[in-house]
């Protein structure tokens, strides 16, 4: 073995995965409704995955659990509304078609969605800190009944000519705390000769906070960060930032078949997080995946 082979060796001695990991209690919930729907009707079809993680969605399917892009699409007599949740114009639709709603949606999402609601009924501009593509952001846009914007760019509310002068700020449940509180400065900064009123309510969930403080508090000690989780995840995204700006390197995984050996050249302490969308048997498998390669490093030295 050449001398650059073995530096890439892994030479890990330790791996330490975050306290909070797999399923959060709203994707619990959401799996719960869901087997217990297809146990009384047998075959159900979900608006979008009911989670963003695709060997979950694939598990489902094989019990019952069918997938469509829109309300236009269901063709049986059960729809189900993920946990992301759905702009309520989608349940009236639904229900005027005569078919049975199962909601699913995350209890902290249906408190972004009355707290949008409130705020457009109460005379309110609704800015929600968010993806504006993510359904989730979608769903809590409709809740205000089209009175508002979705940005993650405080400089775009900025050049609106015809914002109002009454402002409601909320966020997208799985962004980072820190983040919306340096968008609500901004929007302050910006805008406040423009604002008349400005109400902000803090709609990250708190469970999404305190798994991101641990993943921050773990990269800061680690060598190496493995954030596990859909690519299509926003927490799970936004969990790979956290980790990224302590310095750390880090590395997005979808599942351990994607984890490189070559990674860990002189990387002593690995760390591992994940999304609120990963079954425990697949954080299980990563932390095989990551012992087996610090064994082989071991055995090499």
């Amino acid at each position: 073995m050449t001398a650059d082979a073995i530096m890439k060796r892994s030479r890990i001695v330790l791996i330490e995965k975050a306290k909070e990991t797999g399923f959060c209690f709203g994707v619990k919930r959401a799996l719960k409704i869901l087997e217990e729907a297809v146990d009384k009707y047998g075959e159900v079809e979900t608006l979008g995955p009911v989670v963003h993680n695709e060997r979950v969605v694939d598990s489902l399917g094989r019990l019952g659990v069918k997938v469509v892009e829109s309300s236009h699409q269901v063709a049986g007599r059960i729809a189900v509304i993920p946990s992301h949740g759905m702009p309520p114009q989608v349940s009236h639709e639904l229900k005027a078609r005569g078919l049975t709603i199962i909601d699913t949606t995350c209890p902290n999402v249906q408190r972004a969605q009355k707290a949008a609601k409130e705020l457009s009924e109460a005379g309110f501009w609704v800015i929600v800190f968010g993806d504006p593509h993510h359904p989730e952001v979608k769903g809590i846009l409709g809740w205000a009944a089209g009175k508002g914007v979705a940005t993650l760019d405080s400089e775009a509310i900025s050049k609106l000519s015809d914002l109002p002068h009454r402002l409601g700020l909320l966020s997208q449940t799985t962004r980072n705390p820190s983040q919306f509180a340096r968008f609500t400065n901004d929007v302050i900064n910006l805008l406040l000769p423009r604002i008349g009123e400005l109400r902000v309510v803090n709609t990250i969930c708190n469970v999404t906070e305190k798994r991101q403080t641990e993943a921050m508090e773990l990269a800061e000690k680690a060598d190496l960060m493995i954030v596990v989780g859909g690519r299509n995840s926003a927490n799970t995204r936004c969990l790979a930032e956290v980790c990224s700006s302590t310095g750390t390197e880090t590395h997005h995984v979808e599942s351990a078949a994607e984890i490189q050996e070559e990674w860990f050249g002189n990387k002593t302490f690995v760390g591992v997080t994940t999304g609120t969308s990963i079954p425990d048997r697949l954080t299980q498998e990563v932390m095989l995946r990551l012992d087996q390669i610090r064994k082989r490093g071991l055995d090499a030295t």
